[in-house]
């Protein structure tokens, strides 16, 4: 049978456990973050690099407006610009990174919360992730 002197300090273990496990999900959460801000940032520096270098010497033509090209429309259209090595590309992707990292942000918490068995959580961070997803697809659902 165990004490209560046992007892209580396997609670505080386990406590100590699950704080441990807390404070390292969010340092790879903190992680995840910077690290998609810092690649999106990046991949639109180059983009904008790319582009001033090609077009830097051109004059706007502010009589006619011109919406954004068909390419830029749907994603494997912006990857297919980028992978060309096209400035506005370039810029797109990395955008469409800077806008992809929260919700990778909310899929990571998922399933970790999946991998802790918090079933509660998992609920609601589904419920995030679809509210996310669908405003991110529009009306192509």
């Amino acid at each position: 049978m165990p004490t209560p002197v046992n007892s209580e300090r396997s609670i505080a273990a386990s406590a100590d456990r699950q704080f441990n496990s807390d404070q390292e999900f969010d340092r790879l959460l903190g992680n995840l973050l910077i690290t998609g801000v810092v690649l999106a940032a990046l991949v639109v520096l180059t983009g904008g690099i790319t582009y001033l270098v090609r077009h830097g010497a051109q004059h706007p033509n502010y009589k006619s407006f011109h919406g954004e090209p068909d390419s830029f429309r749907t994603v494997s259209g912006v990857v297919r610009s980028a992978t060309e090595w096209s400035g506005r590309g370039l810029i797109q992707l990395g955008l469409l990174l800077l806008i992809a990292t929260p919700v990778a942000r909310v899929a990571f918490s998922l399933l970790v919360f999946l991998r802790q068995r918090d079933f509660l959580y998992c609920v609601f961070t589904l419920i995030v992730l679809g509210v996310l997803l669908f405003s991110l697809a529009g009306h192509h659902l």
